[in-house]
């Protein structure tokens, strides 16, 4: 008797161990969906942002040079101004390139151990 009622609780504890290995593997492919498609709507975003933004940047870039070029009645040192202008604002986010790493962390950290998990 004692024997078939240990078997029973063993056989009962192996079925649990069972769905809770599945359920466990289930939610962590369901954690690593979301962290993945998040990942990957925000790189969409950015992408599309971005190349719109840098369209109109070059559009206004070209814009503020011939305007400078028509000032100085030299349309080459306008086109030349600006273009140091980009030179120096890439020197100074070189410099700056460090500074980086910590709020891109923090934001992506954010979506991975995120407290809600119901969403």
């Amino acid at each position: 008797m004692a024997f078939d009622n240990l078997k029973e609780n063993l056989s009962g504890i192996d079925a649990n161990v069972r769905s809770f290995i599945e359920n466990n593997r289930e939610y962590y492919q369901l954690k690593g969906f979301k962290i993945l498609m998040k990942g990957t709507t925000t790189f969409a975003k950015i992408l599309l942002i971005g190349s719109i933004l840098f369209l109109a940047l070059l559009l206004f870039s070209l814009a503020v040079s011939y305007g400078i070029g028509q000032a100085l009645d030299n349309t080459f040192y306008g086109f030349l101004i600006v273009g140091v202008f980009y030179l120096v604002l890439c020197f100074i986010a070189y410099l700056l390139r460090d500074k980086l790493d910590k709020p891109i962390i923090k934001m992506f950290s954010k979506y991975y151990y995120d407290e809600d998990d119901n969403t």
